[in-house]
Parts: C-alpha cells; structure tokens; sequence
C-alpha cells in the first residue's frame, strides 16, 4: 500500500482568518481558495497549489496566523 503525500498549506503573513472555504474530507482542486485571511484591511486569499483532499483543518474564523502556521493540511492526489 502507498504511504499518503501530505502537503501543508502554510500563512505567508500575520493575518485574521475570516473564513475557511473547506472541511476534512473535502476535494480540491489547485487554485481553489481554501481559507480567506485579513491584513491591513485587505482580504488575501489562500489558494492551493495542488489537487488532493482535505486531510486537516487547522484554523477558523477569527483566528490570527502567524508566517508560516500551518493552515491546511492536504493529501495529494
């Protein structure tokens, strides 16, 4: 049996989330948005890089990242 290939979805910046697009379980596809955070009164969203499944969600609205927090984790494929 294959090992499962996890990928972190990492914050680039301190920010707020103010939402979370996906749940454990769900596929994505790259470039879907999967959180949405808040600096500076800007919103930046969060895309993935890869399609998989969501493996982990590690925030919720209203929490503050820091760089480099992880923010999704995703098995790929």
């Amino acid at each position: 049996m294959a090992r499962e290939q996890v990928t972190e979805i990492l914050a680039e910046m301190v920010a707020n989330v103010m939402s979370v697009a996906v749940s454990p379980g769900d596929a994505v596809a790259a470039g879907d948005t999967v959180v949405l955070l808040e600096s500076m009164k800007m919103e930046i969203p969060v895309i993935a890089e890869a399609a998989g499944t969501v493996r982990g969600v590690k925030v919720g609205p209203g929490d503050v990242v820091q760089e480099g927090d992880v923010l999704i984790e995703l098995v790929l494929g």
